[in-house]
């Protein structure tokens, strides 16, 4: 009886134990996504960034040419609508570049000039290691196009004019980081470094 006895005390006391140390909470899971990326950085920039910035820096202009001087600049509602069009394209697709997951370029593919550029596999390594500075700078490219969007719907060419280098200067910031670091041409310096968050 005693033995018995003995043996449920010590049963007891194994399960108060077992009861009093909390179980480790599991690992945190994996952030939920609802994204899927399927165009590559490549793509948006080729099908969205570069034609939308073209509108806008071809929107106001001076072109000399044998035949004279041409002053550019939209001339009624229908001509600034397509020239907002395209900055809102250009503010949203750096949301796009921003999303996680996604490739530089499809498997395969070359940089253009190797010399110069970087691969794209060299350049998703970059991403991956620091994606805050990635986004970091996919955000400035958006806040560059704010003033100029601005401009476009005070309906002022001078406005799109002087704001619209901004767009160049964020482009070739974040060219010089990921695209073409090794470039030591004269001028192959980040304009203005984005200010951080």
């Amino acid at each position: 009886m005693r033995t018995y006895l003995s043996l449920f005390a010590a049963s007891v006391l194994v399960l108060f134990a077992a009861g009093c140390t909390a179980p480790e909470p599991p690992p945190p899971a994996a952030p939920a996504t609802d994204y899927k990326p399927t165009a590559t950085i490549k793509e948006i920039m080729d099908s969205m960034v570069d034609p939308s910035a073209d509108v806008i820096w071809e929107s106001v202009a001076t072109y000399v040419s044998a035949a004279g001087i041409e002053e550019r600049a939209p001339k009624n509602d229908e001509e600034w609508a397509v020239v907002r069009r395209n900055a809102i394209i250009l503010m949203e697709s750096s949301n796009l570049l921003a999303i996680p997951g996604r490739h530089v370029a499809k498997p395969g593919e070359k940089a253009e000039d190797p010399a110069v550029e970087l691969s794209p596999e060299e350049i998703d390594k970059l991403i991956q290691e620091d994606p805050a500075a990635w986004t970091q700078l996919a955000h400035g490219l958006q806040e560059s196009v704010a003033p100029v969007l601005e401009a476009i719907d005070k309906k002022s060419a001078e406005g799109v004019l002087y704001s619209a280098d901004k767009i160049d200067i964020a482009c070739e910031n974040c060219h010089l980081k990921y695209w073409y670091p090794n470039d030591k041409r004269p001028g192959a310096e980040p304009a203005s470094a984005p200010e951080s968050k």
